[in-house]
């Protein structure tokens, strides 16, 4: 997988990421464009983990500034789990606990080679305060290791127009459950 966009590949996000930007009302509309831009446009790593974001399926956008540190909060927004994401065990060791039916990849190693980190209870928390997300799917959410050293992982859903935080074995995955990531820049 290539770490660095060409010029055009980087425009073409750029044009994207700004038009989401623009079209939604997540942060308020009193902190422009351009001032996002210029903490993207300088980091390589950074315009590579939304691109990744981007091309599974994420549609990331800002979903919160950091007032006392400048910095913004890229999740995904997909109305859905990312689609490119899903299928997924919650890690490594769930995944090679499998008898059988393993899939090619976890969300934790995904999230890695991604340059993003899972979202945490708060993280989903204050994205479906902004619509409803994962009203069909479920997205694995990062879990405390003290869960995780029982065996098991958080994931998070909006069903009967409730958002819901549970568990599941860390081996499982289901077709329609994946990830969202998070990053802040």
């Amino acid at each position: 997988m290539k770490n660095k966009l060409t010029k055009k590949e980087k425009e073409n996000l750029l044009k994207i990421l700004e038009t989401r930007y623009n079209s939604s009302n997540y942060i308020g509309t009193s902190i422009p464009w351009e001032r996002i831009a210029l903490k993207i446009t300088n980091y390589d790593s950074i315009i590579f983990t939304l691109h990744q974001m981007e091309i599974t399926g994420g549609e990331p956008n800002v979903i919160a500034h950091d007032k006392k540190n400048d910095r913004y909060l890229y999740v995904d927004c997909a109305t859905e789990s990312p689609s490119g994401r899903r299928s997924l065990c919650y890690d490594k060791a769930g995944m090679l606990s499998r008898k059988e039916h393993m899939p090619t990849s976890n969300a934790v190693d995904m999230s890695t080679s991604m340059g993003v980190e899972l979202l945490t209870e708060e993280q989903y928390m204050l994205l479906q305060k902004l619509g409803s997300f994962d009203t069909k799917t479920s997205s694995w959410l990062k879990t405390p290791e003290e869960l995780r050293k029982l065996g098991g992982a958080l994931f998070g859903d909006r069903r009967f127009g409730r958002v819901f935080v549970y568990h599941n074995g860390a081996q499982s995955y289901y077709g329609g459950r994946g990830f969202r990531g998070a990053i802040w820049i």
